[in-house]
């Protein structure tokens, strides 16, 4: 008999345990982890900016060629005398039309870290003026000032550039430095007191010389709302796209032109050396694809 009611009593605690075990709440396994990707600057970029273009250090000489002996016109003593300018400044400046280049990064660490790279670009920056220049009315040129002329054209500059930078997540800051080249345009027009073309020099081609600056970069979140006006770069499967302002100065070298008379009155010539550089500021943007 007591060991009936020891069994019951066993029964009653198994079933009383089992009911209070439905009622705890299930262990559910914990959820997998999913990192959040880190951003690298490291991948093929293009892409397109505009630019201002300034000159601060443009300067024209002119020398004469001939002293006057053998009856020839003394060029020498006009450029002393200032009726042609020994020194002219040739300032220019202007908004550039356009420009694109395509480069390629490589972030050591991806996140923060050091960015090295190199890009090749081309702007369009067609800037050029005409610079006149009078000189003084003196008794060799019966007190009539002769007129002078003159242009220093920049069609486009080109640029081969190292990059060397440190990346603060979606912030790169970088040095820039390399080969520069452009299409450029000198002219010289030398009038005499009549207001006829006596002298002319011309020289257009290609000049090449060095570029060195720097600028910064940021890379567009996927979730900000400017990647929706971004539909270009979905379209031709872009990672990110980068928003990027930059300066740089640039030195194309000089050029000895000769400005030799047209045989109209005055004989003889002269020499008139341009010089081009300036400085360059740009602003764009870039589509960057994914790191090779």
């Amino acid at each position: 008999m007591i060991a009936k009611t020891l069994l019951a009593g066993v029964a009653s605690l198994v079933a009383i345990g089992s009911v209070s075990a439905a009622d705890l709440p299930r262990r559910e396994a914990p959820p997998v982890f999913v990192p959040v990707p880190v951003f690298t600057w490291t991948g093929v970029y293009f892409g397109t900016h505009s630019s201002y273009t300034f000159s601060d250090n443009q300067n024209i000489r002119t020398l004469g060629n001939n002293n006057g002996t053998g009856g020839i016109t003394n060029t020498q003593l006009n450029v002393a005398q200032g009726r042609r300018a020994q020194n002219f400044k040739a300032e220019q400046d202007g908004i550039g039309n356009i420009g694109g280049g395509l480069g390629y990064n490589y972030q050591f660490t991806p996140g923060s870290g050091f960015v090295i790279g190199a890009e090749a670009d081309v702007t369009w920056t067609d800037i050029g003026k005409r610079r006149d220049y009078l000189g003084p009315a003196i008794a060799a040129n019966n007190f009539i000032p002769d007129p002078s002329s003159y242009r220093n054209r920049l069609n486009y500059l080109g640029t081969v550039q190292g990059r060397l930078g440190y990346a603060f997540d979606r912030f790169l800051v970088y040095g820039t430095g390399g080969f520069a080249y452009g299409d450029v345009k000198y002219q010289a027009d030398f009038f005499n007191t009549a207001n006829r073309l006596a002298y002319f020099g011309r020289y257009k081609g290609m000049e090449t010389g060095y570029v060195y600056g720097g600028g910064i970069e940021y890379a567009i979140p996927t979730d900000s709302f400017l990647n929706r006006f971004n539909f270009i770069g979905g379209l031709i499967g872009a990672s990110a796209i980068t928003l990027k302002a930059e300066y740089l100065r640039y030195d194309l070298g000089s050029r000895d032109v000769l400005v030799n008379n047209t045989g109209i009155g005055p004989t003889g010539s002269y020499t008139s050396r341009f010089k081009t550089e300036g400085n360059l500021i740009k602003a764009g943007f870039n589509y960057k694809f994914g790191s090779l």
